[in-house]
């Protein structure tokens, strides 16, 4: 079996004594690739390192995180215009709007959405979007911003089934199922459960969002694999399908030929 690490901060500073071992430990479970979300300039020295070690491996995107927009935007967004002509990223992101911790710059991240998602549109790369306590913001925007050459994920998505199906309809997007479907109480587990695997990315948000049975320690890789056991435990579908077609659908999102 093959799997995908569809969302991975494998290039965060938790890793700096051991990535190669952590990825040599994913590997040896089957997640062979790992999909690396931008957070803001100053972590895009980090990804593209990270990315050319391992190539073939990691594939990096480019984006401004939510959380990282302030008043000094504006540069932000030119600095992700300017890597992507200069390399090749494989998406923009991550992307979107958090309501969670701070909503000082609230209108800052409707432009800065609303303009990623246009770069993205523009350039034919796929978006991974972050929302947190911000469905109905994201949703209007994208509702606005939606044509048949929008598309990309949902990351971390902890929403309901109306929501889901808000997502699908727009046709081109995809769902990313993490650590938290394994959390007794989130009730995801319930959702997923009317959900269609052809819709399904599986990622870790390492070293955030760690699975059950490793709850509080540092999320890694390798243990996307719970994550997998859970969606096939729900939806009933054998764990070697789960594989084959979690990581066809990220493969095909990002356009890799792994």
């Amino acid at each position: 079996m093959i799997f995908v690490d569809s969302h991975s901060h494998i290039f965060d500073k938790d890793f700096d004594l051991d990535r190669a071992k952590v990825i040599e430990n994913a590997a040896a479970l089957g997640v062979k690739y790992h999909i690396l979300p931008n957070i803001d300039s100053t972590y895009s020295d980090r990804v593209l390192e990270t990315s050319k070690t391992f190539e073939g491996i990691c594939f990096p995107l480019i984006g401004l995180h939510p959380t990282s927009v302030s008043s000094s935007y504006e540069e932000e967004l030119a600095h992700v215009e300017h890597m992507l002509q200069t390399t090749k990223y494989y998406g923009i992101g991550e992307i979107g709007i958090d309501l969670y911790w701070d909503k000082t710059y609230f209108e800052q991240q409707k432009i800065a959405f609303r303009y990623q998602l246009k770069l993205a549109k523009a350039l034919n790369l796929p978006v991974v979007i972050h929302s947190r306590n911000s469905f109905d913001e994201i949703f209007e925007i994208v509702d606005q911003e939606n044509d048949s050459t929008l598309r990309g994920v949902f990351h971390a998505f902890t929403g309901t089934i109306e929501q889901y199906q808000h997502i699908v309809d727009y046709g081109g997007f995809k769902i990313g199922i993490g650590g938290i479907v394994t959390y007794k109480n989130s009730g995801l587990d319930k959702v997923v459960a009317n959900m269609d695997i052809s819709q399904i990315l599986l990622e870790t948000d390492s070293p955030y969002l760690t699975p059950v049975p490793k709850r509080g320690q540092r999320n890694e890789s390798q243990y996307l694999i719970y994550v997998a056991h859970k969606i096939f435990e729900v939806l009933g579908i054998p764990i070697e399908e789960v594989a084959r077609i979690t990581t066809k659908n990220t493969l095909e999102l990002f356009n890799i030929k792994a």
